[in-house]
């Protein structure tokens, strides 16, 4: 009996020590390089948002944060890239929410490349935006009216381009389908930059997605902006209408943010949360990235970062359900 308690406060002593490694760990975090997966191309939203945050970051810890894009099949290529790596906090990934809340609705048991609840943590968002419909200069349409006439009047012909199956672009242009009766083509890229160049190039006809990195192409008159997927107009731009004026119950936005391979410490995880929520608070900050962009705040502490995201989970999966949408 004396042997096996002695054994046990050996293994008692053993555990308290770790435990105060654990939140020194946390404490003297990072201590080295940080490296952020981005799901989207350069160029993109996502992209420019995590490398404004990144610079940030790199200036308040004091170590350089490397942005990495590894774009395509979806979120899956960027999402797997950050699960094979240590869960420790040296590598997280910036996605579209999408990959966390509409990704696990579309896909068949077991067909998709990780479970997001599972095997992610949420850490902290840079904001949300509407999506909008734009389209090339030449397309003979002006409004969402004339784009459904269009397509109703040559079934398949219209090109619609995503930013990888699953992701929001795609949803979006489902939702469409779904709610007017039209048949698009989809045409799916490694992000949302290059769907963009190439609805601009005129090789494709439109594209449904947050607009902000195209606003200077709508201004120079390289773009259409025919509508925002929002539920009421964007303050920004008041004669533009919405889709739901049109197709009622049209609604899509797009939100950015930070996540963590699920058992990274959670010592690091609200760090990060804290350090970004000050970054993205700032008012200079916010001028020059969100403000700009026409980007919204989402909920900033951790707990009301996660209940909005099983929200939006709950609405989408709602939305993909009545679509009848699966991906096998």
């Amino acid at each position: 009996m004396t042997a096996v308690l002695g054994r046990l406060f050996l293994l008692a002593s053993f555990f308290s020590c770790l435990l105060p490694g654990a939140a020194a760990l946390a404490q003297t975090y990072p201590d080295r390089n940080v490296t952020i997966v981005v799901t989207s191309s350069a160029g993109a939203l996502t992209d420019v948002l995590t490398r404004a945050v990144a610079l940030k970051l790199s200036e308040l810890w004091k170590h350089s944060v490397i942005v990495e894009n590894k774009g395509g099949a979806g979120y899956a290529i960027a999402a797997q890239a950050v699960m094979r790596a240590e869960h420790d906090g040296y590598t997280l990934l910036a996605s579209e929410t999408g990959f966390y809340t509409t990704e696990p609705h579309l896909y068949a048991k077991g067909k998709l490349a990780y479970d997001p609840e599972r095997d992610f943590v949420p850490i902290a968002g840079y904001g949300t935006i509407p999506a909008a419909l734009l389209v090339n200069p030449s397309l003979p349409v002006n409004s969402v009216a004339d784009l459904i006439a269009l397509a109703k009047k040559k079934p398949g012909t219209l090109t619609f381009g995503t930013a990888g199956v699953g992701t929001a672009l795609h949803i979006a242009a489902l939702e469409l389908e779904n709610l007017t009766g039209i048949k698009l083509t989809v045409v799916h890229y490694r992000g949302a930059a290059p769907a963009l160049t190439d609805v601009i190039a005129g090789h494709i006809d439109a594209v449904i997605m947050g607009p902000s990195v195209a606003l200077t192409t709508v201004k120079a008159g390289k773009l259409k902006m025919l509508a925002f997927a929002s539920k009421q107009r964007v303050p920004q731009f008041p004669d533009v209408p919405t889709m739901a004026e049109t197709v009622p119950g049209y609604e899509a936005s797009v939100s950015f943010g930070l996540f963590a391979a699920a058992g990274t410490p959670d010592g690091i995880v609200n760090k990060v949360n804290a350090d970004v929520q000050k970054i993205v608070g700032d008012p200079d900050f916010a001028k020059k990235y969100l403000d700009r962009f026409a980007v919204q705040p989402v909920p900033g502490p951790l707990p009301a970062f996660t209940a909005y995201l099983h929200e939006d989970s709950r609405r989408w999966g709602e939305v993909i359900r009545k679509a009848n949408v699966k991906i096998e």
